[in-house]
Parts: C-alpha cells; structure tokens; sequence
C-alpha cells in the first residue's frame, strides 16, 4: 500500500512539474521580444534591458531544463540501466544550476514585487540551489553517493519552487484571496516547505529503521 502511494505521489509530481514546464514554454512568444502587458513582465519596462534581461533569458531557458533533467535524473531505473548518461547529465545539471539557474535567480531577487521580504527569500533560494548542487557534486565525486543523492535530492526540492509558486498562485486565485502578504510569504513558502516535509519524511524513516 505504501509503495503504491509513492508511485501515485511521484507520478502526481511528475505531472505537476510537466505542466509547469509547458506553462513557462508556452509563454516565451511573449518574452521573445518582451510583450510588458504579459503577466509576469507587467510593471519591468524600467529596469528590464541590461542585466536583468540577461538574468531572465537565462532563468526561463535553465528552469525547465534543470526541472525535466532532474526527473530522468531522480528515477532510480534509469540511474540504474543508464549510469553514463545519468553521470553525464547529473554534471550538465549542476553546472546549469551553479553557473546560471542559481546566479540569474540571485540577479532577478533584487528586483522582486513587494520589496526586500520576498526579495530575501527568492536571494536565500538562489544561494541554497548552488550550495546544495555544489555539494552534491563533491559527494558524487568522493564516492559518498547516500550523501550525493540527499543533496541532490535537497537541490531539486529547491528548483521545485517554481512548481509551488504556481500551485499557490493558483489556489489564491481560485478562492479569491487578494492580500498584499500573499506573495512574500510564497517567495519563502515555495521552497522552504517542501523541504521541510522531505527533511520531517526522511527523520521519521530514519526512526522507523533504528527500532
């Protein structure tokens, strides 16, 4: 029976992650060239040519890439038949997300809606993507692999935040809740509860096996 749950939540996961993908994709016609009447680039005509466009460009090409190569990289099957390919992308994912997904996040929080609340989440996110990627490299690189895949486990979680930003955008706005708390209290929520559940998770697992 648990199993089962497992396969069902990763399987639900996997869709929700799919759909956020094909959300980001699907509204580049509006980024290429920059559309500021689109939700997301209303209000940025200001600030946004110079370093900011580069932050972004590089933030919506990496975000999906580093969201679908972590769920080949996640699936133990495929770690398993195809360990090349697995080293291979695992290293093109931390280098995606060390020198480009965690700099342009870092970039794009000084400029977050609401002011410095949420702008401190979206900056402390960027930093523990390319904290948690760089340690997942060395403990791959010195054979440590229980480690390697908690890190990397821990890394996706914090990619997964755009996935949650999502979801909680679209639960306000199906219950109708408008409130200027909302969208700093997600730049900090999107991430750090997922984590929590995975580290509250993996505790309770521990426990279990010591008896």
């Amino acid at each position: 029976m648990r199993n089962r749950l497992g396969m069902l939540l990763r399987l639900l996961t996997g869709v929700l992650i799919l759909r956020v993908v094909i959300s980001v994709v699907s509204n580049y016609p509006g980024y290429l060239p920059p559309d500021f009447t689109t939700e997301f680039l209303h209000g940025r005509q200001g600030y946004f040519f110079g370093g900011y466009s580069w932050a972004f460009y590089t933030h919506i090409v990496t975000g999906p890439f580093v969201l679908l190569a972590g769920l080949a990289l996640m699936n133990d099957r495929l770690r398993r038949r195809f360990p090349a390919w697995h080293r291979l992308l695992g290293r093109i994912q931390v280098v995606s997300a060390v020198l480009l997904l965690a700099p342009s996040g870092l970039w794009m929080a000084f400029y977050a809606a609401t002011g410095v609340v949420a702008a401190t989440g979206f900056a402390t996110l960027a930093i523990a993507t390319g904290a948690t990627a760089i340690l997942g490299w060395r403990s791959a690189v010195t054979r440590r692999f229980d480690q390697h895949r908690l890190w990397m486990m821990r890394c996706y979680l914090l990619m997964c935040s755009a996935v949650v930003l999502r979801l909680t955008a679209g639960l306000a706005a199906v219950v109708e809740l408008h409130s200027d708390w909302l969208y700093p209290f997600s730049a900090w929520a999107s991430w750090l509860l997922p984590l929590s559940v995975y580290e509250l998770f993996r505790m309770n697992g521990r426990r279990i096996e010591s008896r």
